[in-house]
């Protein structure tokens, strides 16, 4: 396996954590010199937007709210907010919600007053600057898009998720507040919190790993190892909650440096074609392709499961299939059925997945073994 001697992060500017600090953002956006803030959210999320609104009114600015996405975001639903966000005349955006809000409000801040767009910044290093002050609120813990450089949309014409990455995504001010993940049902967070776990574990063993990041991705599975089964189980649980909640945080900060890996990239056509959460569509392929890496990164995927709490082996081989177990064991507990033919996808399509997965090359190519078109259709297979 490859590993890098550099490393770039682009952090947040300001970052805040812990029980009521979401509280802050109606003073840091009016400080910011904001006359008419858009938040953007989804509509379970809504009740707390207005909460938000209704402070950052109080503080002399105007603030409005958009809702109009009912599930991951797709370019549809950014067109939708574009438009709503140029009549709102908004000169600041906060996102307050899961990674669908916050993806979307990224993008709104970047492009409302730039001359590019939505298709113009799609790839790396695409987007030439953001002029709208942005902060991101997260009510999940899974993302971590609230620190990443990334956001995510559906192209509808080609059923395939599209990505944006750029230093100017992200955001100037994040507020991590755990309280605001404890009405989050248990399928949401058994979802999310496994999709911070694969950001981790795909981050840790990843031909661009460093080890800056790995604190950061070690830290996060040991966090979810310990608290994701106990948020499921109960979500009144703060600490398990503050667990999850830095654990997504921690996955988040390994996003911009390294990224993940293969197991995302076979999981975008299941969110694209059939709609599967992405947090269940990553923990449908994750022991499938880190069974196909082991081999390549045995002593990282050691490592990885004794973050997880696995029992270590006679040698990093075994350790590493231990830690697998372990993986299986948490999504049998968070109650996901571990079949792809579980959650609507058909034999027929298999074959259609697999190229829109191999069109996925920035992550392919940080993946720890290389994948051929054989190799992902086979690993469908397998998880089928």
């Amino acid at each position: 396996m490859v590993k890098t001697e550099t490393v770039l992060l682009h952090q947040v500017r300001s970052l805040a954590f812990g029980p009521g600090v979401s509280d802050r953002v109606a003073t840091d956006v009016v400080a910011a010199g904001a006359r008419s803030a858009l938040i953007v959210t989804t509509p379970p999320i809504r009740k707390a937007a207005d909460r938000i609104a209704q402070a950052i009114q109080a503080g002399g600015a105007k603030a409005t709210v958009w809702d109009d996405c009912a599930g991951e975001p797709s370019i549809g639903d950014f067109d939708r907010l574009m438009a709503f966000a140029r009549a709102a005349n908004a000169d600041a955006v906060i996102g307050v919600g899961g990674g669908s809000s916050m993806d979307l409000a990224k993008l709104a801040a970047a492009l409302l007053r730039g001359r590019q767009s939505i298709r113009d910044v799609q790839g790396t290093d695409k987007l030439l600057g953001r002029q709208l002050w942005l902060a991101c609120i997260p009510t999940t813990s899974g993302t971590g898009s609230e620190v990443s450089p990334i956001a995510i949309l559906l192209d509808e014409h080609t059923s395939l998720k599209k990505g944006v990455i750029s230093r100017h995504l992200v955001p100037d001010a994040a507020y991590v507040d755990p309280l605001l993940t404890v009405s989050m049902p248990s399928a949401v967070t058994a979802a999310t919190g496994l999709d911070a776990l694969t950001h981790c574990i795909e981050a840790y063993a990843n031909r661009f790993a460093h080890p800056v990041v790995d604190a950061y991705a070690l830290e996060g599975i040991r966090l979810i190892s310990r608290s994701l089964i106990s948020a499921v189980r109960s979500g009144t649980d703060v600490a398990a909650r503050t667990d999850m909640a830095r654990a997504s945080l921690y996955g988040g900060l390994c996003l911009g440096p390294v990224n993940t890996a293969a197991v995302h990239a076979l999981a975008y056509p299941l969110g694209g074609e059939f709609h599967v959460a992405h947090g269940v569509s990553n923990a449908l392929l994750l022991h499938h392709v880190l069974a196909f890496n082991l081999s390549a990164a045995e002593d990282r995927y050691a490592d990885i499961a004794v973050a997880l709490g696995a029992p270590s082996g006679a040698n990093a081989a075994e350790t590493a299939r231990n830690g697998l177990e372990k993986i299986d064991s948490m999504v049998r507990d968070c109650l996901i059925p571990l079949r792809l033919s579980d959650h609507g996808v058909t034999a027929d399509a298999l074959d259609r997945m697999t190229d829109g997965a191999m069109t996925v090359t920035r992550l392919l190519e940080r993946n720890v073994r290389e994948v051929t078109w054989q190799d992902a259709r086979a690993i469908y297979q397998a998880a089928f």
